[in-house]
């Protein structure tokens, strides 16, 4: 393209030379004729230019003409190709100096043609070019000239020859094709970088995509195996609940009966009422997970459901000395189901007792500007490589228990569209917040 640009340019430069040179070479064979051949062919009968005298005359006419006009030589070729004037003196008289030009020019052909002492191909990569860089070397036919009409020729007399320094022009033309070479170099180098940036985002995407889809994929798996195997599970609750219920309710009565025995059934019918009780929370865990309850919204008040809970761990509050700090406003109005949240904040209020033990803290904090009730304690914290695991159904790290407290959470939550996150508190200590924006 540069290339392209630029040759187009030195043709249009060239053709303006080519024009200009032209009128000059008219202009010269008009100013020898009426100047110097016709008064010098009447004055001595003969054209000698070897008389000083006519050599001076035809000097001075062709020194006057070419004045201003950048000429670097001009050279006269009489017929037999022979240099008859030469600007430089130490030419006159050289034989065969014109070479193919000239004998086309005595045949009536005019010549134009470049000499440069530079290369043309990388010359856009100069940044200095001396005078006499590009030349224009113009062969002309000298005739005698026939009236005033341009189409009437006379005769051919002789060769014309003049050179001139056209490095300027030539110069204008070459930082312009430096200019586009260098607009070129820039825009692609623009145009790579940005076609690489959208090649690496869109590997990025592919690579996002591709882990997303993975990600899916195991959790498909992950949701069907669930589903199976709660299916299986609700049917194995279903039938142990209605026996347990019996010998709950059984062992209940003897435990009530033989507290005013201090023997060993009352141990035993304590031990089997306790475990009874375990055991039925248990399953009433794995129910509440297999079949969720669908909630039914209603205008509830998050502070009194969170009341609601503290007054029923009062007790177990007071056993382990363990301070609540409740930092909320008088009500926090939303559309939620009153029972499941309550089993929700229970859940998770309980994990935080199970954390800090004996004299730990509590802290419940309402963000207003982020709508996120925040549950932190002082305990150790969330093993923050496995964040993603706790919320998983069956994944505890107790020694006892389902596993599936914070997954029966993540449930009821999500029904609300709500979104529960666990993490670490700047200051030490877990912290659980639950963003009712959905």
């Amino acid at each position: 393209m540069v290339f392209i640009i630029g040759n187009y340019a030195k043709q249009t430069i060239m053709k303006k030379n080519q024009e200009f040179a032209f009128l000059l070479a008219e202009n010269l064979n008009h100013q020898i004729y009426q100047k110097f051949v016709l008064p010098t062919a009447l004055g001595f009968g003969k054209i000698e230019l070897k008389n000083p005298s006519q050599y001076e005359r035809l000097d001075q006419v062709v020194q006057s003409t070419i004045h201003g006009f950048k000429v670097l030589n001009v050279r006269v070729y009489d017929l037999k190709n022979d240099v008859s004037y030469a600007t430089e003196k130490s030419l006159i008289n050289k034989k065969d100096l014109g070479g193919l030009v000239v004998k086309e020019a005595m045949n009536g052909q005019m010549n134009f043609e470049i000499v440069n002492k530079k290369g043309i191909k990388w010359s856009f990569l100069e940044f200095h070019f001396p005078n006499q860089s590009y030349i224009m070397r113009t062969t002309f036919p000298l005739r005698i000239e026939q009236g005033l009409n341009p189409e009437s020729q006379g005769p051919i007399i002789g060769v014309l020859q003049f050179t001139q320094d056209i490095t300027s022009d030539y110069k204008t033309v070459i930082y312009f094709q430096g200019v586009i070479a260098i607009i070129i170099l820039v825009s692609s180098f623009i145009l790579f970088f940005i076609l690489y940036m959208m090649i690496r985002k869109a590997d990025r995407i592919i690579a996002e995509r591709a882990l997303e889809k993975e990600r899916l994929e195991r959790q498909l798996h992950q949701n069907e195996k669930l589903a199976s195997m709660g299916r299986m599970l609700s049917s194995i609750a279903h039938e142990i609940k209605n026996p347990l219920g019996i010998i709950q309710s059984s062992s209940e009565f003897l435990y009530k009966r033989s507290l005013d025995q201090q023997n060993t059934i009352n141990r035993l019918s304590r031990a089997i009422f306790e475990e009874a009780t375990r055991l039925s929370r248990i399953v009433n865990d794995f129910l509440d997970y297999a079949r969720p309850k669908q909630s039914k919204l209603s205008d509830v008040n998050l502070v009194e459901i969170l009341q609601q809970v503290i007054n029923f761990l009062s007790s177990e509050i007071e056993k382990q000395a363990i301070e609540i700090e409740l930092d909320v406003p008088e009500s926090i109005d939303i559309k939620g189901d009153h029972d499941h949240l309550y089993r929700a904040f229970y859940n998770i209020i309980s994990n935080a007792f199970q954390a800090v033990k004996e004299s730990g803290k509590i802290k419940i904090q309402w963000d207003s500007d982020r709508f996120e009730l925040l549950f932190w304690d002082n305990g150790p914290g969330f093993d923050q490589v496995l964040l993603d695991k706790y919320l998983e159904p069956f994944y505890t790290t107790k020694d006892t228990g389902t596993g599936l407290g914070l997954a029966i959470v993540d449930n009821i939550l999500k029904n609300h569209g709500a979104e529960i996150t666990l993490d670490n508190a700047p200051e030490g200590g877990g912290l659980v917040k639950i963003n009712f924006k959905g």
